[in-house]
């Protein structure tokens, strides 16, 4: 499955859509303004919240959490000894780790599991710019998970950089 992503989409306060290959609208992306820290809620087509992602308000490092039906789902943070690429830790609630890695700046980095690739984000199969991709390589994957994964990085990343 090919999702397509404005580069905007992770301005804090705005709603948008994240497309499918054929241009069709698959989820909201709508972002929390007015309040303390980055939130946001993904939304299916029918107005159904699949998953929200808020930055936690009390950590060491910059910690985004996602929650599906009021329960922690996720946390992730940057991984903080990593010298050549960037590198982001997503801890699952049942103790799973999924690693993040790659240009994140850029939006060229891939999610994988214990050496198995899950999604790759990037920028090259587009020529619109400011787009880019998520591919999630597994059918059977949580796409909402994987989409708030990408979100969460994406946001940290643009933090760090000063971006925010």
């Amino acid at each position: 499955m090919r999702l397509l992503v404005r580069e905007r989409l992770f301005a804090v306060g705005d709603d948008y859509w994240i497309e499918d290959a054929d241009g069709h609208k698959v989820l909201l992306v709508d972002g929390k303004a007015m309040r303390l820290r980055d939130t946001f809620e993904l939304k299916d087509t029918d107005g159904r919240v699949l998953v929200e992602i808020r930055q936690k308000l009390i950590s060491l490092h910059d910690t985004m959490v996602i929650e599906r039906d009021g329960e922690e789902l996720a946390k992730v943070k940057r991984k903080r000894l990593s010298l050549l690429r960037d590198h982001y830790r997503v801890t699952l609630v049942d103790g799973t780790e999924l690693d993040v890695s790659g240009k994140i700046l850029d939006r060229e980095f891939a999610v994988d599991y214990d050496g198995e690739l899950l999604a790759q984000v990037s920028r090259r199969w587009l020529t619109v710019r400011d787009t880019y991709g998520i591919d999630i390589v597994r059918e059977d994957a949580d796409v909402p998970l994987l989409v708030a994964v990408a979100v969460c990085v994406i946001v940290l990343a643009d933090k760090e950089d000063g971006k925010d």
